[in-house]
């Protein structure tokens, strides 16, 4: 079939719920209530869908077809509460709780970045703290977002570490840039634990540098990768809620989530895609194929 026609589950992959058999879920969380800029990620799962109908299925970089070597299911998605983050939370901690105590490894489509928290929650509840990858622009370890509110997509993961779901002797962050509200805001995230590695840095140690400290730092520890597509510059990913101008390119978020391959992922999401605010959808095209890159590395590690 063309990538025009058919339904559009990821990648063509069968619709269902049946974990029996299953490697990989791609999941989706369409939940945008906790953006602070630009709403619109709620319809992120749907636009990476119909863009992944255009991957071809073999991974030259990496040598590997994930399609064949891995049982990857399209589970559908989470049902959210566009007005209630707690309850949304708790829908997303219970749905992909079930998957991941069946064994099956999850890889969500975002919605904003609230709904890692509740990831995070679910992976933990299996594997214990976990070590973390984090693309972004932004650090999203604020204390609070829109007065004392606890839960946004600005907050997930400091409470995602004082919940102690995450290892922060192996949490990295990637591509942080941008203005901020003051020098807090980066001494927060490293206070809490998290090894920070702005866009500057990245690109004055050159990407190879980067990767190789993230598989020194992670180790072999159950890992979780989570990608903010605001990561990428909006020149080449314009279709997110929060844009920050000067980030990676799309060659080069592809070569840092390939480097990744050999640890132990376990999960992860790509979230703030925000379909209204992109062109010609080249950002659900970057995102279908940053998730393509993730089952990759799962099907290496296999």
């Amino acid at each position: 079939m063309q990538p025009y026609q058919g339904i559009a589950t990821f990648g063509r992959c069968p619709q269902t719920r049946d974990l029996t058999a299953a490697d990989v879920a791609i999941v989706g969380v369409p939940y945008d209530g906790a953006t602070s800029y630009r709403s619109g990620a709620r319809f992120g799962p749907r636009a990476i869908r119909e863009q992944s109908l255009l991957l071809w299925g073999y991974n030259n970089a990496l040598n590997v077809a994930p399609f064949e070597k891995l049982r990857i299911i399209d589970f559908g998605d989470v049902n959210v509460v566009p007005v209630d983050v707690l309850a949304t939370q708790q829908a997303i901690e219970s749905e992909v709780g079930k998957v991941v105590s069946a064994g099956v490894k999850v890889i969500a489509l975002g919605g904003d970045h609230s709904i890692s928290l509740p990831l995070l929650r679910a992976q933990a509840a299996k594997f214990g703290p976990l070590a973390v990858v984090h693309f972004d622009a932004h650090p999203d370890t604020w204390n609070t977002e829109f007065g004392d509110h606890r839960f946004s997509h600005g907050t997930p993961f400091r409470r995602a570490i004082e919940e102690g779901l995450v290892d922060t002797a192996a949490y990295v962050q990637v591509g942080i840039r941008g203005p901020t509200a003051g020098p807090q805001d980066y001494a927060d995230a490293i206070r809490l634990g998290a090894r920070m590695i702005t866009l500057d840095e990245a690109l004055e140690r050159g990407l190879t540098a980067v990767v190789e400290e993230i598989v020194s730092v992670v180790g072999s520890r159950p890992t979780y990768v989570t990608l903010d597509i605001d990561a990428v510059d909006p020149a080449f990913a314009p279709g997110t809620g929060t844009p920050e101008v000067g980030g990676f390119s799309s060659h080069q978020m592809l070569q840092l989530v390939r480097g990744l391959a050999g640890l132990n992922v376990v999960g992860a999401d790509v979230v703030e895609v925000a379909p209204a605010y992109d062109q010609s959808q080249i950002t659900a095209i970057l995102a279908a194929n940053l998730v393509f890159e993730l089952l990759s590395i799962m099907a290496l590690g296999k």
